[in-house]
């Protein structure tokens, strides 16, 4: 089945510069898409569109099966509830006035009455918060910290824990370990494993990273300018047949 299918997508901004360029692909049930490119290619700007945060010019977007550009305020209720991201930096994603815990339960008040959790289960705050920092491998006692007092890695941790917290089909990782040291970047790629199987999930993961993205994911698409170059599965990433772009990333990785 079909997670995510992008077909000849197209954003341009007002200053004339396009940042996606005719971009297809598809993403299927329970795997990991890797998207790979320098900074600036467009996987950002493709990534809000991807989840709405931006209209497209042209092209279609399909989340299972529907088109997403076609959603009202009503429909697009559900389907943010479905698809999560997880971004670059932290510490700007969490409300620094916020203790962790009322981070975690944040989705879970906005959603409470449209969830039917299979994974986790809700029997008081305190129960489904450690639960959650559970499934992170983080301490209990964090819950009442805020998120100055906790490192990076352990931030990252708790975003993660957020976007999970309600049980989405399909996580966007936009550079989730971009801005962590070498051992906590080992430590959350794991996490992230885990957690997909775990939790029988899809995501769509964003870096600049060949290494990292070779790591996590079964499919590679490579992009340079706004444009899609390539294509593989990630037992081919070494082919003789691999666009001259993704040698180049290759060579450095």
């Amino acid at each position: 089945m079909s997670m995510l299918t992008v077909e000849n997508v197209k954003k341009t901004y007002k200053d004339g510069h396009t940042a996606v360029s005719n971009v297809s692909f598809e993403l299927k049930k329970g795997e990991c898409l890797g998207l790979v490119g320098e900074s600036g290619c467009g996987k950002s700007t493709l990534a809000r569109c991807l989840l709405r945060i931006e209209s497209i010019d042209s092209g279609a977007i399909y989340f299972k099966e529907q088109a997403i550009e076609q959603l009202n305020e009503r429909q697009l209720r559900p389907f943010r509830k479905n698809i999560q991201i997880v971004f670059q930096n932290p510490t700007a994603a969490l409300n620094p006035k916020l203790k962790i815990k009322d981070s975690l339960l944040d989705p879970y008040i906005q959603y409470q009455n449209e969830l039917t959790l299979t994974h986790f289960s809700y029997s008081s705050k305190d129960a489904f918060v450690k639960q959650l920092l559970e499934a992170v491998s983080l301490p209990a006692h964090l819950a009442n910290r805020y998120p100055h007092e906790i490192s990076g890695g352990q931030r990252q941790r708790v975003t993660i824990a957020r976007a999970i917290s309600i049980e989405p089909d399909l996580i966007v990782l936009d550079e989730p370990t971009a801005s962590l040291d070498v051992i906590s970047q080992g430590e959350v790629l794991n996490l992230l494993k885990e957690l997909q199987t775990t939790l029988q999930l899809s995501y769509l993961f964003i870096s600049h990273d060949l290494a990292a993205v070779s790591q996590m994911s079964q499919r590679i698409i490579v992009m340079k300018n706004g444009k899609l170059l390539d294509q593989f599965s990630q037992t081919d990433l070494f082919d003789e047949e691999r666009h001259p772009y993704t040698k180049e990333l290759i060579s450095i990785f």
